[in-house]
């Protein structure tokens, strides 16, 4: 769940720069002693409820080349469709569960991939129940502001179809773009995300 950060202005933005990684993830470029794991690498522990399941995919510039150096971030509500976080007030999350993740994609392949679970459907504003969803958040050098976008699950037709946010997308065509196929890799649930920065396909972003 983001954060609502009224009581903060917004600061200049300027591009994120080469140097991002060593604040958010300095064991990722060999900067030990920091902490002893990077920040959002683990998501769920044994006693997490619900589906494991991987959500992986890269993400692609306007040329239809894989960055190396982009940073990904992910904020999901758990199984029950419950947000750990101060402002969910509808319940209690579950506590073996992070919900929110951080990943740099591998400087080789250029891909990110997380292990977390399946979330449960939570209440639009208007009270409407959304398809159970993933928000993605993408920095990388050369992008001046964040980049927010959703996941959506490709085995989810039914609550795709009813999602009032899905339902505001104007260009019908260009829902797929938030659609994860399903795939199972050694009998988990795989949900492969490409996330298209300019260009055919581009993935739909989200003005929050």
């Amino acid at each position: 769940m983001v954060q609502k950060l009224d009581r903060l202005k917004e600061s200049p933005s300027q591009t994120a720069g080469p140097y991002v990684h060593i604040g958010t993830n300095p064991n990722w470029v060999e900067i030990t002693g920091v902490w002893d794991k990077d920040l959002g690498l683990v998501l769920v522990d044994p006693k997490t409820l619900g589906e494991r399941i991987v959500l992986k995919g890269r993400v692609i510039d306007g040329s239809g080349t894989p960055l190396k150096d982009a940073l990904v971030e992910i904020w999901q509500a758990d199984a029950q469709g419950l947000y750990n976080s101060p402002q969910e007030k509808r319940g209690s999350a579950d506590p073996h569960f992070a919900g929110w993740g951080r990943q740099p994609v591998d400087s080789v392949t250029g891909e990110y991939r997380f292990e977390t679970i399946k979330p449960g459907r939570v209440p639009y504003r208007d009270g409407r129940v959304m398809a159970p969803h993933v928000t993605v958040w993408i920095v990388s050098r050369g992008i001046n502001i964040g980049l927010h976008t959703r996941l959506y699950f490709g085995d989810e037709e039914a609550a795709n179809a009813e999602c009032p946010v899905l339902a505001r997308v104007e260009h019908k065509v260009r829902v797929p773009t938030l659609i994860a196929p399903r795939s199972d890799e050694n009998g988990i649930a795989t949900y492969t995300f490409d996330i298209r920065l300019q260009g055919e396909n581009e993935t739909i972003f989200f003005d929050i």
